[in-house]
């Protein structure tokens, strides 16, 4: 696959265009934020050189004119700083909320378009886990990850150019340092992302665990089984928490490790600015500038870990996002609509092949015609076949040979929304939706009133039931 920030930003309607609006936002913000340092130098050269300092060349005049015009200089930087600082924050934090929402509808929405049997092979505390926390864990990257991220490499431009216009000498070894660090991060990036893959599927599995249980609480109580199922919720906890730790034991070794590497460039900027200023080859003022600057290199560098942390946590949860929108369905739609007032209703199976994946052949050369109008009862143990029936002509899964048609035509060639509503199905398991009463019984007939919704209460008889209940009871 892919590096998944190349598979994001390939896709459409992802807003590149807020996205390089709020990256030109954190870049002004860092270029003012770098500012002050100058000013500081150019402080400390008005006061030692006076009227022939570096700002009196432009604004001429004596040294506390000199001093008001940098104070002017200053405030509006500051106020440029703070205003630039407002607008990426809100730019960030807004492009994450959205692109969080985006991805859960669109991670939702194709979900609903998959086949059947894509479920049957994956736990609801999975999918639930990919749709909310892995989502989140993007939706976090981009609310802070992705601003620090442009303000580094802002960071270590604009002084690497400052320092190699000022003294390229002592730039030229201060620096030394920065391919050792993005080398060390590359390799450090290929060790970690193994183990944030783990994470993430410990969570799955742990999440998928939780949601099993809660659906199935009053079993777990029937068979007395609170114990064993705690123990079992206690063995998967363990194992995400002994998967998170590994990760963060490896994480947090990049944090000293790089601070180590930038105190060289500390160093070697200090002795040797230094050495040039006692050989007349630097001014003071420009040497304040760089150890200022080098301090506000520093700083930025020295919480690279934490930032490559989160970009390695949301980049493994990015990767599972994508991969199930990548994911694709075979059952697809026909075209012909299926008005219901003008369907009789005879269903016909012929010659049809059927077999789940991986399994043998359930049905094999099958014949089954049922008339409009008429009761068929369909007769079998357990796993003879007699729900796959109805899972054929809904079209959940596709036979493999023959023909299923409906008032003489194949089903393929219907809608598959036309299609499934003609039909109405009485499941096995019992399920409720979250919401009233009301809203259960018409579900899928959204549009029915308060009376028709009463009538047919009353005539599957759970009218008293339902009276009965609190007022304003949801499931």
């Amino acid at each position: 696959m892919k590096h998944p920030l190349k598979v994001f930003f390939s896709l459409e309607n992802r807003g590149r265009g807020k996205i390089l609006i709020a990256v030109l936002y954190s870049f002004l913000n860092k270029l003012s934020d770098l500012a002050p340092p100058v000013l500081i130098g150019t402080a400390v050269d008005i006061v030692i050189k006076k009227e022939s300092s570096f700002l009196g060349k432009f604004v001429g005049g004596g040294v506390m004119k000199q001093l008001w015009v940098l104070g002017g200089l200053t405030i509006f930087v500051w106020l440029l700083e703070s205003i630039f600082e407002y607008l990426q924050k809100i730019r960030w934090r807004g492009l994450a909320q959205e692109i969080q929402h985006n991805f859960r509808m669109e991670g939702y929405n194709h979900l609903q378009k998959l086949d059947i049997g894509f479920f049957e092979y994956r736990s609801t505390g999975g999918l639930i886990s990919l749709l909310n926390d892995d989502v989140n864990q993007f939706e976090r990257f981009l609310n802070g990850g992705a601003n620090d991220i442009v303000q580094v490499l802002t960071t270590v431009v604009i002084i690497g150019g400052g320092f190699f216009y000022m003294a390229p000498d002592v730039a030229l070894f201060s620096f030394l340092p920065i391919p050792l660090i993005l080398l060390f991060s590359f390799k450090f990036k290929d060790k970690v992302a193994p183990h944030y893959k783990k994470v993430r599927e410990e969570v799955d599995a742990l999440s998928s665990k939780l949601a099993n249980n809660l659906a199935g609480i009053s079993t777990i109580k029937s068979y007395t089984a609170e114990s064993y199922e705690s123990w079992a919720l206690m063995r998967l906890s363990g194992r995400y928490n002994e998967a998170n730790k590994k990760a963060i034991r490896l994480s947090s070794a990049f944090s000293p490790i790089i601070r180590m590497i930038i105190v060289i460039s500390f160093t070697t900027t200090l002795i040797m600015g230094g050495w040039f200023v006692t050989q007349g080859k630097l001014s003071v003022g420009v040497y304040s500038v760089m150890v200022f600057l080098t301090q506000r290199l520093l700083w930025p560098l020295t919480k690279i870990g934490e930032t490559f942390d989160l970009y390695q946590r949301s980049m493994a949860s990015l990767t599972r996002i994508l991969k199930l929108l990548e994911t694709s369905y075979k059952i697809k739609s026909g075209d012909r609509p299926l008005p219901i007032e003008k369907i009789k209703g005879d269903i016909n199976f012929y010659k049809v092949f059927f077999n789940y994946s991986g399994q043998g052949p359930l049905l094999k050369n099958f014949n089954l015609f049922i008339p409009a109008g008429k009761t068929t009862a369909i007769v079998g143990p357990t796993g003879s076949g007699k729900s796959t029936l109805i899972k054929l002509i809904l079209r959940f899964y596709e036979y493999q040979h023959g023909l299923i048609t409906l008032d003489g035509e194949s089903t393929h060639n219907f809608s598959l929304k036309d299609l499934r509503r003609a039909i109405s199905l009485v499941g096995q398991d019992v399920f409720l939706f979250h919401g009233t009463v009301r809203d259960n019984i018409s579900y899928g007939s959204f549009d029915k009133s308060l009376e028709e919704v009463t009538q047919a209460a009353k005539m599957a008889e759970a009218h008293e039931f339902i009276m009965g209940l609190p007022q304003g009871y949801e499931t």
